[in-house]
């Protein structure tokens, strides 16, 4: 692995653990046993590892959330879907633990999580509509916009709510449990088969 990745690899392992304001290119450049000029050479500063880092994440994000607009999902498929979302978010979960704060800091990323919160939205809501016109998903219009605002809430904000209940250990993010939330925000608009079904699925996550 060439330096430049292994500063990346190693930079985002130790924003996941110590959270992105406490970690500093000194300890990083420590962390890999390299100089601090050595590091400058490849990224003259923090700011243009969490560029480049969140530029990933952007692209994986985008990915998973490009959804074809005529498409009929499953219960299975929008479980899948759902995963894989929450996957990517723990993979990145630095941004997420401390989201406001890093925004208010990164300019040049801000405006791009917004328009990815918009793409959460805009996939979300395809899936659901899927669901509706298939008479799996039983909500109105109304209750629908609401019901895709929530799951993009709750997949957004989860990683600071999970975080508060152990301040002081060192358990980690249990997005499991924000997979499950998800779900059983969505089960109660389902018809019973599915219902079933999916509150089936989501055990694994409890």
């Amino acid at each position: 692995m060439k330096t430049r990745e292994r500063i990346i690899h190693v930079s985002l392992e130790l924003f996941n653990i110590f959270g992105e304001p406490n970690v500093t290119t000194l300890q990083i450049a420590d962390e890999l046993d390299i100089s601090p000029g050595n590091l400058y050479y490849h990224y003259k500063n923090k700011t243009e590892i969490i560029v480049e880092l969140f530029g990933r994440y952007e692209h994986e994000i985008t990915e998973l959330l490009d959804m074809p607009d005529d498409a009929d999902f499953s219960v299975e498929d929008y479980w899948l879907s759902l995963h894989l979302v929450f996957e990517c978010i723990a993979k990145y979960r630095f941004l997420y633990k401390d989201l406001v704060n890093i925004l208010q800091r990164y300019e040049k990323i801000r405006f791009k999580f917004k328009k990815i919160l918009q793409k959460k939205f805009d996939a979300t809501q395809k899936i659901c509509l899927s669901l509706k016109r298939q008479e799996i998903l039983l909500a109105t219009n109304a209750e629908l916009e609401a019901l895709c605002r929530n799951i993009v809430l709750i997949s957004t904000y989860w990683p600071s709510f999970d975080m508060l209940g152990h301040i002081g250990s060192d358990s980690d993010i249990d997005l499991a449990k924000g997979v499950y939330q998800v779900m059983s925000a969505v089960a109660p608009h389902l018809r019973p088969e599915d219902k079933a079904l999916l509150m089936e699925v989501s055990e694994q996550y409890i």
